[in-house]
């Protein structure tokens, strides 16, 4: 039997595929329901527990405990500030090792995943559990992007790169060479209706999302789902490019039959 998962579930769909995926194969779960993140309630027919995120010696504990062996980031989480973490002696050892104020999200994950093991735990990525959530090269529907499309496609590659460089965000938002939003605390849901306001005449913009250069894939890999493609239609936008085989799809299926609706792309592209 595979060695028991420990989820450290935030919000939206993709704590609860890890955990399809584990019933799918009799794989033992335990799930640390992050608090202002995830909901306890989705939670309710596995084992669990809600904690805080400066709880860290509970945190450990819990995971011990529960014979947990291998551990998984799933579902993204709002970065806190410091004064809002209210850290116990074990957080708080973390934090004044590591320097928080210094570290970009990429920077702080690795730091977490580093301490993880430190401890003992094994930390994999989702795409290790979910393999198959990757983005695949090409189209997931009907709609290709025309020669304008492409052209942003291109510079919103080249931008998400240079922002991630700096370990800042993984998404931005381009219309007809310009460019309209970078994403960075408020999300990439924000950052579509942001840039949707922002739009000018004639064809729309492009959601563009990869890789930071060297990011820990373990943790926070580009992910869209089904929510990205109704906020980028409300939005005006025409379409959605990903980093193939570096970027999470969830729900494919629904998400290309709903992208066909809109008249959206989505395409997924090899990092050249």
């Amino acid at each position: 039997m595979a060695p028991k998962l420990g989820i450290l579930a935030g919000s939206g769909e993709l704590p609860l595929r890890v955990i399809d995926a584990c019933r799918a194969t009799d794989r033992p779960v335990f799930v640390l329901a992050l608090e202002g993140a995830a909901n306890p309630e989705d939670f309710s027919g596995v084992p669990h527990a809600s904690i805080r995120l400066g709880a860290g010696a509970e945190a450990l504990r819990l995971l011990r405990e529960n014979a947990v062996e291998e551990l998984v980031m799933a579902g993204p989480v709002r970065r806190p500030t410091l004064a809002s973490i209210r850290p116990d002696w074990r957080a708080a050892k973390f934090l004044a090792r590591i320097g928080l104020r210094a570290l970009g999200d990429d920077g702080l994950l690795s730091a977490i995943i580093k301490e993880f093991e430190l401890e003992g735990f094994r930390v994999v990525g989702v795409h290790d559990v979910l393999e198959s959530l990757l983005a695949p090269e090409g189209l997931l529907g009907r709609t290709a992007p025309d020669a304008q499309a492409t052209a942003d496609i291109a510079r919103g590659l080249d931008v998400a790169r240079a922002l991630g460089a700096v370990d800042v965000g993984q998404a931005v938002v381009v219309q007809q060479g310009i460019v309209l939003g970078l994403e960075a605390a408020e999300g990439t849901d924000a950052l579509i209706e942001r840039a949707g306001r922002l739009q000018g005449e004639g064809a729309g913009g492009v959601l563009v999302k990869t890789v930071k250069p060297g990011q820990e894939r373990r943790a926070d890999l580009p992910t869209i789902g089904l929510a990205t493609v109704e906020a980028c239609a409300r939005a005006g936008l025409r379409g959605i490019a990903v980093e193939a085989g570096m970027a999470l799809v969830i729900d494919r299926d629904a998400l290309a039959a709903a992208a066909d609706r809109a008249g959206l792309f989505v395409v997924g592209i090899k990092r050249a």
